[in-house]
């Protein structure tokens, strides 16, 4: 079974960046979506961005303009550049494929902390 996996979360300071990582530890074929999502403590997971296999982007309203979302389709390779973080963006940052066959694929995802 593929499974995702996540890097680059971790502390930084408001204000601050992180760049997030997500790469398959198998091969997955023709991806149609790649996002972002993100669950603090108590919340819903929510979407934190998206990009489509053609390059179109959707964000949410909450990281428009700090946060960049960015896909390298011959590695299946996705980032999320976090820039001006703020502490409401602390939570667990999960990274999903979802195929034109209609699978979908999530990581365990990772950590970040917002906090001075």
């Amino acid at each position: 079974q593929v499974q995702l996996v996540e890097s680059g979360g971790g502390l930084v300071q408001p204000g601050g960046s992180l760049r997030l990582s997500c790469v398959p530890s198998g091969s997955i074929f023709r991806i149609y979506y790649m996002g972002w999502y993100r669950q603090a403590p108590g919340n819903q997971r929510e979407l934190v961005a998206r990009i489509r296999s053609d390059g179109v982007t959707n964000y949410a309203d909450s990281v428009t303009g700090r946060f960049t979302i960015s896909r390298d389709n011959a590695k299946n390779t996705m980032y999320l550049q976090m820039n001006s973080l703020k502490p409401e963006d602390t939570a667990v940052y999960y990274c999903n494929f979802a195929t034109f066959l209609g699978n979908n694929y999530w990581g365990q995802g990772t950590q970040v902390t917002v906090s001075s």
